[in-house]
C-alpha cells in the first residue's frame, strides 16, 4: 500500500472567499473537502472538483483545484466524462439535493450502477435556497415552503436507500455542524475504489427555518458508536437508511469492495484514454479541431 503523506489544510485555499449567507452549512462542508483531500494527500494537481447549480455548486470556485461549474442535474455526468478520460484524476463531485437528487437523478442512478470511482458530496438542505426557498426533491412532506404554502404534498426522497438499491458500494451520511466527521467520511469515500455517496445535512440558515442546526442535533447519533453495527450488511443498512424522525443515523451506512466500471471496461487495459495515441496524423487531427471548434 503505498505511505499517504497527508497535506496541510492551506494546500486548498482558493483565491475566492466563499459568499454563501452567514451560518450556511456549505462553510462546514468546504472545510471538510479541504480536510479529507489533505488526510488522503491527494495534491491540488490531481484532484478536480464538479459541480452543478445551486448555492452548494459555487463550491469549485472556493477551492484549490481543478474545477467545472457545470450545468443543472449534469455535475454526474460531466465528473464520469473526467474520470473516464483520466482515471488517474481523482474526481469529486459537490452540488445539492436540488440538483443531484431532482434535476439529476437519472445521471445519479445510473452513475451507481455502474460503481464508476467518483466521490459525490450532496449538501442536502431540504429546499431550493438559490432560487429562494422552494421545496425541493428531500423536503419533509407538510413542510411550507415558497412553492408549498399550504404544505408539501410529497414524499422526499430518501438518498440513502436509493443509493443502496442502486448499486452504490460506498453510502454514508454526515452533518455541517460536525465537520471532522465528515471529513473522515469524505475521506473515506475518496479512498474507496468505487460510487461514493456522501449525503451531507447541510441546513439552509435563510429560507429552511424546520430542519435547523438545532433540529439536527437533537436528533443525529453515529453509527460507529452502535456496537452492533457492520456497515459489511447490506439489509442492516437499509432498514437504518429509513429511521428518521427522534433519531436519525450518520455515518458509514454501507461499504463494499466491488469491481469499478473502470476495472471492467477494456479500453482502460492501456492506462488511461489521455495517454493512449490519437491514430490519426497532425492533419486529420487539425481538420477534426478546425470542424469542432
Amino acid at each position: 500500500m503505498a505511505t499517504i503523506v497527508e497535506l496541510p489544510l492551506e494546500t486548498y485555499a482558493g483565491p475566492v472567499e466563499p459568499d454563501w449567507c452567514p451560518g450556511c452549512g456549505d462553510f462546514g462542508v468546504l472545510k471538510a473537502v479541504k480536510m479529507a483531500a489533505g488526510k488522503v494527500g491527494v495534491a491540488p494537481k490531481d484532484l478536480v472538483i464538479v459541480s452543478g447549480i445551486g448555492c452548494s455548486s459555487n463550491l469549485p470556485g472556493f477551492i484549490h483545484a481543478y474545477g467545472v461549474h457545470s450545468l443543472h442535474g449534469r455535475a454526474v455526468a460531466v465528473a464520469s466524462g473526467i474520470k473516464l478520460a483520466n482515471t488517474d484524476l481523482t474526481v469529486v463531485i459537490t452540488g445539492g439535493d436540488g440538483d443531484g437528487y431532482g434535476i439529476g437523478i437519472g445521471h445519479f442512478i445510473h452513475a451507481m450502477r455502474r460503481n464508476l470511482d467518483l466521490t459525490y458530496v450532496v449538501m442536502n438542505n431540504q429546499v431550493y435556497g438559490l432560487t429562494t426557498g422552494q421545496a425541493s426533491p428531500t423536503t419533509m412532506k407538510e413542510m411550507r415552503t415558497k412553492s408549498t404554502p399550504r404544505g408539501n404534498v410529497e414524499l422526499p426522497i430518501n438518498p440513502i436507500a436509493l443509493a443502496l438499491v442502486s448499486g452504490a458500494t460506498y453510502v454514508a451520511r454526515a452533518f455541517s455542524g460536525e465537520p471532522n466527521h465528515m471529513a473522515e467520511l469524505i475521506a473515506g469515500g475518496i479512498q474507496h475504489k468505487g460510487f461514493a455517496l456522501i449525503d451531507v445535512f447541510s441546513p439552509c440558515v435563510t429560507y429552511n427555518k424546520l430542519n435547523t442546526y438545532p433540529w439536527f442535533k437533537q436528533r443525529v447519533y453515529k453509527l460507529e458508536d452502535e456496537p452492533d453495527y457492520r456497515p459489511s450488511d447490506v439489509q442492516a443498512a437499509l432498514e437504518k437508511s429509513f429511521e428518521w424522525g427522534d433519531r436519525i443515523p450518520l455515518g458509514l451506512f454501507y461499504k463494499d469492495e466491488q469491481p469499478t466500471y473502470e476495472d471492467s471496461e477494456p479500453a482502460f487495459r492501456l492506462g488511461p484514454l489521455v495517454r493512449h495515441k490519437l491514430g490519426v496524423d497532425e492533419a486529420l487531427f487539425q481538420s477534426l479541431v478546425e470542424e469542432l471548434v
